[in-house]
């Protein structure tokens, strides 16, 4: 039964609504069991129907923003509220596209493994994002007014860098007083208030083809060339810059020697001017081979993003709607990249990694914490609650 607004504490009104660990998985499952790898529009597209019904549902205002460069598209909810449309609030910032391939149910399926439960994307990051929602949900249940206006802004493409939403983000942080990012929680429990400058690249070998068996002399492999280029790559990881090499094509048939080669690494550093080091490193790669040529291109990047004196408050109001509950989220500065890293960069006040404990992204063994579900989501209900009253 869900609580009336009269019986809850008005002071800390998210301490008294009904959430359920059990009804919040079963509400999980939906999204975890809709497949929505980045590559795969038409699956994500399912996905955003998906998240859209939810939050239409609530009473969101809902829209569908058309995708480009063969991505799917957003979905952006707005929730009425007495200030109005106009009026600076909170963005939800979150993904729903993963990357595991359509077809990985199979291997993963979603399971409940006692104190875990299991699922490709359950973890990162579907599993944070239900939570926002299930927030408001609840809150708007209880006839609850946040603080401010709330605004979902998700989007298909985090996974690879955000290349067709970066500018949709940016627009609409750009209107708000604060940004939420359910990514997964810390190990320890803790929050995420700065993260590292991500680049990506995108490299190619040419060389000169031949018959592997006939003329095996003649040809200049694409594969050799690149090859020694990832040994290099590689070996350029330091301390304050690392570098890793993530995806390899090349070769058609093994009897011939391949004429390309193509990679793609990523690079990240805790400070801005370490990674445009790295970058400059990396666009200045030769090739080993005067008859093989090495293209070196700059992909999508994430600037660094570091706590500031805004950010520091929003956490303090986070940590302090927590500790009121019991338990506690330190903050802390994280690899990895999200879209906490565009909002932060510009500024506005960002606290990310306030989804679910968990841990295996990105793998078969990703799940989360049972456990952590219904403190997560009170802390998000505190938030959109707390933050502006």
């Amino acid at each position: 039964m869900d609580a009336p607004a009269s019986s809850l504490d008005a002071s800390q009104p998210w301490l008294g609504l009904p959430f359920d660990a059990e009804q919040i998985l079963e509400g999980l499952r939906g999204w975890v069991e809709c497949e929505s790898p980045t590559f795969d529009a038409p699956a994500v597209e399912r996905m955003l129907a998906l998240a859209a019904r939810d939050l239409a549902l609530i009473g969101a205002r809902v829209e569908h923003i058309a995708g480009r460069m063969g991505f799917a598209g957003c979905i952006r909810a707005r929730f009425p509220h007495p200030a109005g449309d106009a009026a600076p609030g909170i963005l939800v910032v979150a993904h729903l596209d993963t990357v595991h391939p359509v077809g990985t149910l199979e291997k993963l399926p979603f399971r409940r493994d006692g104190a875990t439960c299991r699922g490709p994307g359950i973890f990162d990051m579907k599993g944070g994002t239900y939570l926002a929602v299930e927030a408001m949900r609840q809150l708007v249940r209880a006839g609850v007014t946040t603080g401010l206006p709330v605004t979902f802004l998700l989007t298909p493409d985090e996974e690879v860098g955000s290349p067709s939403t970066r500018d949709l983000i940016e627009a609409e942080a750009s209107r708000a007083r604060f940004v939420l990012v359910p990514e997964p929680a810390r190990p320890d429990g803790g929050v995420v208030t700065g993260r590292y400058a991500i680049a990506r690249f995108n490299l190619r070998t040419t060389g000169r083809p031949s018959h592997a068996g006939a003329t095996l002399g003649e040809g200049r492999s694409a594969i050799r060339e690149m090859c020694k280029q990832i040994l290099a790559i590689e070996a350029m990881t330091t301390e304050s810059c690392t570098f890793s090499v993530g995806v390899i094509h090349a070769g058609q048939w093994v009897n011939c020697v391949a004429t390309h080669c193509d990679a793609e690494v990523l690079s990240m550093a805790k400070r801005q001017e370490d990674l445009d080091a790295g970058v400059a490193r990396m666009l200045a790669l030769k090739s080993s081979n005067p008859d093989v040529v090495l293209e070196v291109k700059r992909g999508v990047t994430r600037p660094v993003w570091e706590a500031d004196a805004g950010v520091r408050a929003l956490h303090a109001e986070a940590r302090a709607i927590a500790m009121g509950m019991g338990f506690d989220i330190p903050p802390q500065s994280s690899g990895g990249g999200s879209d906490g890293n565009f909002t932060g960069a510009m500024g506005i006040p960002t606290l990310d990694g306030l989804g679910v404990a968990g841990a295996g992204a990105h793998t078969l063994d990703e799940h989360i914490v049972v456990s952590s579900l219904v403190p997560r989501a009170r802390l998000l209900a505190g938030l959109f609650t707390r933050l502006g009253a």
